[in-house]
């Protein structure tokens, strides 16, 4: 977001804005989406709104992950999004800085009041596991890791445990990437979709929504498509339509390497 023409800016700020008069709460972004652009979309969309009631995620790059860097990235991200902290922060991807100095560094910005909780993203397992284990690891209240209906896996050992630990699991792209059109939905799908009276795109968000163990952040960028993301969340999902989308986008059975976009 942020990187078009004034007018498709205007467009995701509408679309933003949509979102938070109809119920939605949670923003996430990045200070690498646009190299900041994203961010200062978020922030014009959230003029005249009561801060208190929106969640507000962001993430800064591994390369920043030092004490020094990330605090020099919160300040900037914090800039942009015209607040004056975050309900949530997350590495991005893990890098070369030792974590325990970066849990440190999330864990005194939590103290300081500039960030009300942290986390990581696209961490497997183990790593998870690890992050967990050092000073401070205990705070990593979320994951935020790729999770869509042809990337399940997951499901096998990462899903289960942070349900265990009670480390929430945000899930992107739940239509893919690019476009949105990168997941081909099968003909059979794309009937089920239609009897549902639902697009294909709603029956993939409807799919990632369907145990509500995960907090799924598809992009919006226009009023009309936020609409009819809200819209998922109102989809039964038979065990008859799961089994059906199970036969062409199986779950896995055994160890899957994280996938990543």
């Amino acid at each position: 977001m942020g990187e078009g023409s004034a007018a498709k800016t205007q467009a995701e700020v509408a679309s933003l804005r949509y979102g938070l008069d109809h119920g939605l709460t949670v923003i996430d972004t990045a200070e690498m989406y646009g190299e900041g652009a994203a961010e200062r979309v978020v922030g014009q969309a959230m003029q005249g709104y009561d801060r208190s009631q929106i969640y507000l995620i962001s993430k800064f790059y591994p390369w920043h992950a030092t004490d020094k860097l990330i605090r020099k990235s919160l300040a900037a991200s914090l800039r942009r999004l015209g607040t004056d902290y975050l309900d949530l922060y997350l590495l991005h991807w893990r890098g070369t800085t030792p974590l325990t100095e970066t849990i440190g560094t999330l864990r005194a910005l939590q103290n300081e009041g500039l960030i009300r909780a942290y986390g990581v993203s696209n961490f497997d397992t183990l790593d998870l596991a690890e992050a967990r284990a050092v000073a401070g690891g205990k705070g990593v209240v979320a994951n935020e890791v790729l999770y869509n209906v042809a990337e399940r896996g997951i499901e096998y050992d990462l899903l289960p445990a942070q349900k265990q630990s009670g480390t929430t699991l945000i899930g992107y792209s739940p239509y893919g990437s690019g476009n949105g059109q990168a997941i081909t939905v099968p003909q059979p799908l794309q009937e089920l979709a239609a009897a549902k009276g639902i697009t294909a795109h709603q029956l993939l968000l409807a799919w990632v929504l369907r145990n509500g163990d995960v907090l799924s952040i598809p992009k919006a960028s226009r009023p009309e498509h936020m609409a009819a993301n809200i819209a998922a969340m109102d989809v039964q999902l038979t065990s008859a339509d799961l089994q059906l989308i199970d036969t062409y986008f199986p779950a896995p059975t055994g160890k899957v390497p994280l996938a990543e976009i």
